[in-house]
């Protein structure tokens, strides 16, 4: 399939588009998302050609998410925005299909329900690991490390991440972020001090509301979304783990079933918005250039 999808000119891509669409009983542009830098991206008729039949007789990318600021935020009417919701307008643009956000309670959710087709896609932030890869293809478009928010009248006495030794931390259950928790406490108890409490909820949100009630010292969190959290509400601030107390630079992915025969297109897809500048607009536009990556990655687990 990679071989097919073959890079055009912008020229080329406009043209091949509008006739496409138009013998698809299409308007282009019609019922397409929306950018929110209010960006018209042009079809890209070989892309569209390559999804599978059930996405094109459907119009539609169903992706699952969960609220996870800035990643995506859920508004009381269930309306979603973030970055997910800027990457997927520019995916459903360049692909020619509608695309719908359903929201879901966290990871496990979002997983299993792609493996039940009830959702085509998952734009994390989740990590692109080699177990997960049996079952899903991943599309690395980011990378982050982990931090730790807290109030800033915190009497927990945070200062450094290894003052979060023996303290009580509300995580997104099954994320990269639980992960990175446990590989800080084995640096706790490896140096002597007490292991760090896990405190697993749904979604950010929840690990938010946990520490601003008082049920958790710390929320654990990508930096990208501390940064944004502390941007936004203020009154917080946060520390980043380090490389000595088990961090790393973690791989971010868009999971897809491997079934679905998705993954290769979408891609190439992301190619798109990296050729064409998009990728580093929305980046750019969320204050995220430092943890994007030069290019997308298929696969990063498996294939590296």
């Amino acid at each position: 399939m990679r071989s097919s999808l073959r890079r055009r000119s912008r020229s080329a891509i406009l043209a091949t588009a509008a006739l496409g669409l138009a013998a698809a009983g299409c308007t282009a542009g019609a019922g397409s998302p929306t950018l929110a830098t209010g960006t018209n991206l042009p079809v890209v008729q070989s892309l569209h050609d390559a999804l599978p039949q059930a996405v094109k007789d459907a119009g539609v990318l169903r992706f699952a998410g969960d609220s996870h600021p800035p990643y995506r935020t859920v508004a009381p009417d269930g309306t979603v925005t973030g970055i997910d919701a800027d990457f997927q307008a520019a995916l459903g643009q360049v692909l020619g299909v509608r695309t719908q956000t359903i929201v879901v309670a966290g990871l496990p959710a979002a997983l299993q329900g792609m493996l039940g087709n009830r959702y085509d896609a998952f734009n994390g932030p989740v990590k692109a690991t080699a177990e997960r890869e049996k079952q899903f293809d991943t599309i690395t478009w980011m990378t982050t490390r982990t931090a730790y928010l807290f109030p800033v009248e915190s009497t927990a006495g945070i200062t450094r991440p290894e003052d979060l030794c023996g303290k009580r931390v509300a995580v997104v259950t099954a994320s990269v972020v639980e992960d990175q928790l446990d590989k800080l406490s084995r640096f706790c108890t490896e140096n002597h001090r007490p292991a760090t409490r896990t405190v697993g909820l749904d979604d950010t949100d929840a690990t938010l509301l946990a520490t601003r009630s008082g049920r958790a010292d710390a929320a654990g969190m990508t930096e990208a979304a501390a940064i944004d959290v502390t941007q936004r509400q203020g009154g917080n601030k946060y520390v980043t783990q380090t490389e000595a107390q088990g961090a790393t630079k973690d791989n971010l992915a868009l999971y897809v079933p491997k079934s679905s025969k998705l993954g290769p297109v979408l891609q190439e897809a992301f190619e798109e918005l990296f050729r064409d500048g998009t990728y580093v607009a929305i980046m750019s536009r969320w204050g995220l250039n430092q943890v994007s990556v030069p290019a997308p990655v298929f696969d990063v687990a498996t294939h590296g």
